[in-house]
């Protein structure tokens, strides 16, 4: 089957999925990680294409402000999570801080520590108010960020993505290696655990997502055959797969 006919099933099963969201007043959360240029923005615009805008809503927060620099750290988080009936999508999350300001620098240790011990907290809290969660990181090659970053460079459509951030990216491959590593060890918890895409193939990582996402969710009248094109290139965060299959 082709590509388009296979996301095609799926955006039908994506909107099986919402029906159900709003019937039955669920609060979906669907947060993506991964390295720059990792391909968080694509992939977003691929599940929410045939979804409803009204009860669908992503979420890409800026750099923090003065204020909200001194907020508890989860603050500025909550007032965005979904309401009954959403689907919400983070690009990015309070993983920040497990991840770029710890590599660049942004948060002192002593923030940095007590953010596992709090995020798992704040996460079982969440679960037990009924909220859904999937967390999924986009992993991808060295050789592969660097051709995506250079091709940012010189896309004129694409000047929005480029970052501070993002020239520091390579750079620091070893740091958010590590860093990486040490979250999703850390924070894989038995009711939020952390699924691991190996995206370096774009349209292959839509599909091998979608579907693993659809796969976990209870909905009506889901199309199992729609759900058969999963491959092996979404995996689950255990230490074995960390150590062995990550770029």
């Amino acid at each position: 089957m082709k590509e388009k006919e296979v996301l095609h099933e799926l955006y039908v099963e994506l909107v099986k999925l919402q029906k159900e969201v709003i019937a039955a007043g669920l609060k979906l959360l669907v947060i993506l990680e991964g390295r720059d240029a990792a391909g968080k923005d694509g992939t977003i615009k691929i599940i929410t294409k045939h979804l409803s805008p009204r009860e669908t809503r992503v979420v890409a927060l800026a750099k923090p402000s003065d204020l909200q620099q001194r907020e508890w750290y989860f603050q500025r988080y909550t007032s965005h999570l979904p309401v009954s009936g959403e689907f919400v999508i983070f690009n990015r999350s309070w993983y920040n801080r497990a991840g770029v300001e710890k590599v660049m620098g942004f948060c002192t240790n002593k923030q940095y520590k007590a953010f596992f011990k709090d995020v798992a907290l704040f996460e079982q809290m969440l679960v037990d108010a009924g909220f859904i969660i999937f967390k999924y990181y986009l992993d991808i090659s060295k050789k592969e960020q660097e051709e995506r970053l250079d091709d940012r460079e010189k896309d004129p459509l694409k000047q929005w993505k480029i970052s501070p951030i993002d020239k520091e990216a390579t750079k620091y491959w070893k740091d958010y290696s590590l860093a990486r590593d040490e979250m999703l060890l850390k924070t894989s918890f038995d009711q939020t655990p952390w699924f691991i895409i190996n995206a370096d193939n774009k349209d292959e990582t839509h599909i091998s997502l979608i579907t693993h996402l659809l796969d976990r969710s209870d909905y009506p009248h889901k199309d199992e055959k729609a759900l058969s094109n999963n491959g092996d290139l979404v995996y689950s965060a255990s230490p074995e797969n960390i150590k062995n299959r990550l770029f």
